[in-house]
């Protein structure tokens, strides 16, 4: 047997249904220009379900919400010219084998303070600096504090992940992704560093939580039974890479348990390296951890594929142990639209070259 052959095992679970353990993870790239998805991003999309892709998480797709986003040449949802453009997409990936959700999105504290318009930021501030790769002019840009959201700003932000979901929905998608990581809006009422409120929106644990509980509670509400909701989480934010929202497992169970009881049937775990154990004395990884304490099942993300025997193997293992259901790429899928097909037929897997980044097709 193929050390690699439990990635290409169907999977079955948490309303998808994929003919493999491979997802392509959400990449940024700048091609929508006006917000909308063109024959080119569905090639780009297509191709990547032709080479073999199990599941497709879209880019970060802004929600109908006027903060979302920090560029025009960012995709958007809910609006009828993105509508058309994703419908596109998703007919194309179909078609081609694969399954696709769009990656719901608000940028929140990290969306450019340069741009015009105004960020979103829970209580007012970027998040507490760490070790991050922003250079010195965007810190002294994002430093200065900026209004707190109110309880209307929060209240149209959760309508807005609500109408986008019902918007994939309604254009065929198999799914729906929340982006609940990396620092962006829903991870900054999450993490202390951000959240400084001293309301129901933060102060505590279970405070920091109901932004995120009321999102997959709305989006849930309007998706019905039945449809996959998917949210991903991280430990570390774009602010500080050793940021941390759980210390300990009993920690991140307070985080997660709630979420899946809210409607989350599939957690994605992003980390700096997938295969690392998440916590002191013992080896699961963050993925397993998800996986273990909610019963849901998980994607796990994080520095995939850069040799048939190396990461691709450390994923099939996790796999065909049960700690894990799926693994995502990000920049080898990038780099190769038949990722899936290299790996199976065990074909060298280049060093990823950062110009594939503006591959279309």
């Amino acid at each position: 047997m193929s050390p690699v052959e439990p990635l290409f095992r169907p999977f079955s679970g948490g309303g998808l249904r994929l003919r493999n353990r491979l997802v392509m993870a959400p990449m940024t790239r700048h091609f929508s220009p006006g917000h909308v998805p063109g024959a080119d991003v569905a090639a780009y999309y297509r191709r990547r379900a032709e080479g073999g892709a199990g599941l497709i998480v879209t880019e970060g797709t802004g929600i109908p919400h006027p903060a979302a986003l920090d560029a025009a040449d960012l995709p958007q949802i809910a609006l009828p010219g993105p509508e058309a453009g994703w419908r596109r997409v998703v007919e194309g990936v179909q078609a081609a084998g694969a399954r696709i959700v769009p990656q719901l999105w608000h940028q929140g504290p990290l969306r450019d303070p340069r741009a015009p318009g105004t960020s979103m930021r829970p209580s007012g501030h970027w998040g507490r600096a760490g070790v991050t790769s922003y250079d010195a002019a965007h810190m002294r840009a994002v430093e200065a504090p900026t209004r707190p959201m109110t309880e209307s700003d929060i209240a149209d932000v959760i309508e807005a992940f609500g109408q986008g979901a019902a918007a994939a929905r309604r254009i065929g998608f198999d799914g729906v992704a929340i982006h609940g990581a990396h620092g962006y809006l829903i991870d900054a009422f999450l993490w202390p560093g951000a959240n400084r409120r001293t309301d129901r929106w933060g102060a505590t644990a279970e405070g920091r939580l109901r932004f995120a509980v009321a999102v997959v509670e709305r989006i849930r509400k309007v998706v019905g039974p039945g449809f996959p909701v998917i949210f991903r989480f991280s430990q570390h934010k774009q602010q500080d890479y050793k940021a941390r929202l759980a210390e300990t497992p009993v920690q991140l169970a307070v985080l997660l348990a709630p979420l899946a009881q809210a409607g989350v049937d599939i957690f994605d775990a992003s980390t700096r390296r997938f295969w690392e154990p998440a916590f002191e004395g013992s080896d699961r990884t963050l993925a397993g951890w998800a996986r273990h304490l909610t019963g849901c099942p998980v994607i796990a993300v994080g520095s995939f594929g850069f040799a048939p025997a190396g990461d691709a193997g450390r994923a099939a293992a996790l796999i065909a142990s049960g700690e894990i259901d799926l693994v995502a790429a990000g920049r080898q899928f990038l780099q190769h639209p038949d990722l899936p097909d290299r790996l199976r037929r065990g074909l060298r897997l280049e060093a990823y070259d950062p110009a594939s980044r503006a591959r279309l097709a």
